[in-house]
């Protein structure tokens, strides 16, 4: 009998005994590896109630108690990132390193809201007025929610409930139903610190889930990132039942190379951020943009480098790229790769058709596509794969224009040694997160993630002083301490300073 992962509401783990279920696969395997509860409308509705009595102490807790609590999490998860990195390997797929990776990136976000007290420290200004004083402070929401995906199924929900929590909302947690045991050993670490039950729950489920906490009338505000196409569902459905979101979409991340980069050195970047955890990442980079006549020597020494990826299982210590999520999603990469093919592009590596010994396991390698045009089907798509395309452009106006004349706008990268050349790249492209040199521009905890165009619907990042925004609600006060003095009025004019 496969092993079940249930919910965590209330501090326990909890599911429908005859409830809906879905199949949890390793990806390096091919073989199920567990069952996952799907959650139903009610259960979610009764995660909702619980987040929400146990709003009713947590929001009125001391900024000294959030913070210990926060400081003991962070130990916890400090201690416990092996284990964390193991479930997300065997149900995501991505190499153990690069799973190591992923958790230390969410420990960023824990520490960073472990600067709780001063991160919701307000203003005051003394005598504004004679006699009156005008100070301001934030509050949290509510019961708040977090969508995440599978990509990421440690550190994308650390971008939100940390920083929730500190601020002093409850959580209900929705991770991806493809890779959600490290949720739960997540809800266990929280508890083990001493936050109290029902502060954080996660419930794992498919639409219905999603929608029922899209639609509930107690969440307060929801967090997603995913596709593009729903981030926009999600952001249309929220609103419109009066919700504040934050909806992180897709990407089609692009790197530009100058002709007076290292090409060595881009080419090294440029193969590990396209092919590293087998291309699902929403900061991967899955387009480069060759500037004038350096292309051909970029493509041979790109493709060189992408046929010496080592492509096997994720536990396997000499692998440096694992398998892609499901049959389905490489079923689509493979089919990507060779519409370009069809569409005139070339293929210098071709990654399909991939078999790793003693595995059945859901392999597509490392694939270079040099003479991509923006109206084909493997550029306009996000693929989400280990997927390389290659445009070529003879100047860099050239390329800001074509990053600009894309409708996503996460992430994008340059490699030059021209200091004006990135100057102008960062000031001219309508993109939310720029690398100089740098391919893959994840901001440190404390600024904030998010993209612009169809890569966010909402207008708040994750994470960073933005999440703090997000999570909260500013009251202004003004006030006065009058003596009593007889015969003294109220103007009937608009109130001004004196």
């Amino acid at each position: 009998m496969a092993t079940m992962i249930e919910h965590w509401v209330g501090g326990k783990r909890v599911a429908d005994p005859g409830g809906r279920r879905a199949p949890v696969f390793n990806p390096a395997t091919g073989q199920q590896r567990a069952e996952v509860a799907l959650a139903s409308a009610a259960e979610v509705d009764e995660a909702v109630r619980v987040a929400g009595a146990a709003f009713e102490d947590w929001s009125q807790s001391s900024l000294s108690r959030r913070a210990k609590i926060l400081f003991a999490f962070r130990e916890l998860v400090n201690s416990h990132v092996e284990q964390l990195a193991e479930l997300i390997t065997d149900e995501h797929g991505k190499v153990l390193a690069d799973a190591r990776g992923e958790v230390q990136r969410g420990l960023e976000v824990i520490e960073f809201a472990c600067g709780i007290p001063h991160l919701l420290k307000g203003e005051y200004s003394d005598q504004v007025s004679a006699g009156i004083d005008t100070f301001s402070f934030r509050e949290p929401l509510g019961v708040v929610a977090g969508i995440t995906p599978f990509n990421f199924p440690v550190m994308v929900p650390m971008w939100m409930h940390p920083v929730a929590i500190a601020c002093g909302n409850t959580f209900v947690l929705k991770p991806s139903e493809r890779d959600p045991s490290a949720s739960l050993l997540v809800a266990e670490l929280w508890q083990r610190a001493g936050l109290p039950d029902g502060v954080f729950n996660v419930v794992h489920g498919d639409r219905e889930a999603v929608d029922a906490l899209l639609d509930s009338p107690d969440v307060a505000a929801v967090s997603f990132v995913g596709s593009t196409p729903i981030a926009r569902y999600i952001h249309q459905r929220a609103s419109a039942t009066g919700k504040r979101v934050q909806a992180l979409g897709g990407a089609k991340n692009h790197a530009v190379v100058l002709p007076d980069a290292d090409l060595d050195f881009a080419a090294d970047h440029l193969v590990a951020a396209a092919f590293g955890s087998a291309g699902e990442r929403c900061m991967a980079i899955s387009a480069t943009v060759a500037v004038g006549p350096a292309a051909d020597r970029l493509v041979e020494v790109v493709s060189d480098k992408a046929r010496a990826v080592k492509v096997g299982p994720g536990r396997d210590s000499d692998s440096e790229m694992g398998p892609v999520i499901t049959q389905a999603a490489k079923d689509r990469i493979e089919a990507l790769i060779g519409g370009g093919a069809d569409q005139g592009a070339r293929l210098s590596v071709d990654g399909r058709g991939l078999r790793v010994d003693g595995s059945d396991g859901f392999f597509v390698g490392p694939t270079v596509i040099d003479g991509v045009t923006p109206e084909m089907d493997v550029y306009r798509e996000e693929i989400f794969g280990p997927v390389l395309s290659v445009l070529r452009v003879e100047t860099v106006e050239e390329a800001i224009e074509l990053i600009n004349a894309n409708p996503y706008g996460n992430g994008t990268a340059i490699f030059t040694s021209s200091g004006d050349a990135a100057r102008r790249f960062q000031r001219g492209v309508r993109v939310g997160m720029i690398g100089i040199n740098v391919p893959i521009p994840v901001p440190m905890a404390y600024y904030s993630f998010g993209g612009w165009k169809d890569s966010l619907f909402g207008d708040k990042h994750v994470h960073g002083a933005e999440g703090v925004s997000f999570y909260t609600r500013g009251k202004v006060v003004t006030s006065r301490w009058p003596e009593h003095q007889a015969g003294s009025a109220a103007s009937y004019s608009f109130p001004t300073t004196s």
